[in-house]
């Protein structure tokens, strides 16, 4: 995966992106490919008609928390970060309907919620530049704590916690002759 940076006549030329570096940029390391592998392998362009992707981040929130402003922010910080995008993905994914007659999909970013066994989770979606996906990602992360920070608690992160829902009494008696004796519930 990565940017084509020659097309010769036997093999073109990409510079990779990803394997050890996460995200969408690059390792350092140059790749020629034949061409003949063109007919033998998927190829992926995420710059040929359309030139966005969708993607996702999830916020895990506290039960307890005010989950209708967990909303408010997230929706406001993502129409804030990646609202500019909106219309030309629009205008890019109105000529791709016309052109391979597919079905109209909203680009405008979305917030959805699910509850789980231990926290509410929102997914953040929205349509962003194939280039600015890592640095897109950590301007909302940024955003969505500092925002969560001022609402003085009523939201907060949730993060993986344990709740010992029972455990037996233990009571411990020391006789006089300086024996112990162990107590539990039957």
């Amino acid at each position: 995966m990565g940017d084509v940076i020659d097309i010769g006549i036997l093999r073109t030329t990409v510079m990779e992106i990803g394997q050890w570096v996460k995200a969408d940029l690059y390792n350092g390391r140059i790749v020629r490919i034949a061409n003949s592998f063109v007919f033998k392998e998927p190829v992926f362009n995420y710059s040929a008609d359309f030139h966005f992707l969708w993607d996702e981040i999830t916020v895990p929130v506290k039960y307890g928390s005010d989950h209708q402003r967990a909303r408010e922010i997230l929706l406001a910080i993502a129409n804030e970060q990646v609202g500019d995008y909106v219309p030309h993905a629009r205008k890019d994914w109105d000529l791709m309907v016309k052109k391979f007659m597919i079905e109209k999909a909203s680009v405008e970013p979305m917030v959805t919620m699910i509850a789980n066994d231990n926290w509410i989770e929102f997914t953040v979606r929205y349509v962003v530049d194939f280039k600015r996906r890592r640095s897109t990602k950590d301007r909302l992360f940024t955003k969505i704590l500092d925002a969560f920070e001022k609402t003085g608690g009523t939201v907060s992160l949730a993060s993986a916690t344990f709740h010992l829902v029972e455990a037996p009494t233990l009571t411990v008696n020391l006789t006089d002759d300086k024996k112990m004796r162990l107590n539990t519930p039957e």
